[in-house]
């Protein structure tokens, strides 16, 4: 038995496409899941035309339908696209239509049961602003479809996990939504998330948002007003956390091995050594050579991972997008399976 996962394409003009059937033109993703790919007919052949898999694709209706075997490439085709009716490396409506669409099927499996989670490829925020949908990102998504109102973002990389108490919004209207009862929530969903992921007593730090922690109070009071109560109450109720702690210092000391997490104040905070810890440029050729890095929504009743990029629409139908990051977003959606659904699973290979 293998958890069954839906693999949302992303936005059509974007590497979302490509990195899918790069991915899943692997076997090593075969033996540790069945993967359903939901997206457009016409994207995901196009994507192959240049990405040279030799895949065969499987249109099905139903997920038992499925082949799920390695060089099948299992999809619903939700039939937004006609053959060249979408160009790469441009925000289209359309596209952002179709992308949302996409999602929302994949919550809607999770939640009726036919899969044991979904991962993302990139959408476009742009994108979806202009076909009308009202959310800034997956985040959102997930947490208002399946009514979920405390949730956080998790990042990982094999070096780091960073868990966000605000994401997508502006810094100061992120430092109007850093209270205390907020910073305990996302302390509470660390812990939740990372026994998810088999850490038996996470340890978990929690980034100052002025610096130096504040200082006391001469670089700002959010620290003595919202930040140090949180962790307070959280010691009070068994957590193992500390903070707040030097944002300057508390991610090299979670990448020493002190801490099992990190608590960021914002997106940037934590997304930036997140993408230190996990991505390498090549300047000579302006290619990525690793971009490993895993999204997760915490908080849900559903498993939902991404990858930790976005739409890349500078090489986006040129074949070069590194699918690292999707692979590893599979391979976490398949650890939390294990521990939600009792699956017994191979030891994951890095």
């Amino acid at each position: 038995m293998r958890p069954i996962l839906a693999i949302t394409m992303g936005d059509p003009a974007g590497i979302g496409p490509e990195i899918t059937v790069k991915a899943l033109a692997q076997e090593k993703i075969h033996e540790i899941c069945a993967p359903v790919v939901i997206g457009d007919k016409e994207a995901l052949l196009d994507a192959d035309r240049f990405s040279h898999t030799g895949l065969e694709f499987h249109e099905i209706k139903e997920i038992r339908d499925a082949r799920n075997r390695h060089g099948v490439l299992d999809y619903i085709n939700l039939s937004y696209l006609e053959k060249g009716g979408w160009a790469y490396k441009e925000v289209c409506a359309l596209c952002g239509k179709a992308s949302f669409a996409y999602v929302c099927r994949g919550i809607e499996l999770a939640l009726s049961g036919d899969v044991h989670g979904v991962v993302t490829g990139p959408i476009n925020k742009e994108a979806l602003a202009a076909a009308g949908v009202p959310y800034s990102g997956h985040t959102e998504i997930f947490a208002d479809h399946t009514g979920t109102k405390d949730y956080g973002m998790l990042l990982l990389s094999d070096a780091l996990r960073v868990i966000h108490v605000t994401t997508h919004v502006s810094m100061r209207e992120a430092c109007d939504r850093i209270t205390a009862e907020r910073v305990f929530q996302t302390i509470r969903l660390a812990d939740e998330a990372l026994i998810a992921l088999g850490v038996d007593k996470p340890r978990i730090a929690v980034a100052g948002l002025n610096a130096h922690a504040g200082e006391n109070g001469l670089f700002g009071g959010e620290e003595q007003t919202a930040i140090q109560p949180a962790v307070e109450k959280a010691r009070s109720a068994g957590f193992d956390v500390e903070g707040p702690i030097p944002p300057d210092t508390v991610f090299v000391k979670a990448m020493a091995g002190l801490y099992d997490v990190v608590v960021a104040m914002y997106h940037d905070q934590g997304h930036i050594p997140l993408k230190l810890s996990g991505f390498r440029l090549d300047a000579k050729t302006n290619r990525y050579t690793s971009v490993s890095g895993v999204n997760c929504t915490v908080g849900l009743p559903i498993i939902r991972t991404s990858v930790d990029h976005g739409t890349a629409f500078g090489k986006a139908g040129e074949g070069r997008a590194n699918e690292e990051s999707m692979i590893d977003a599979i391979k976490t959606a398949v650890t939390l399976a294990g521990v939600k659904f009792g699956f017994a699973l191979p030891e994951l290979e890095r």
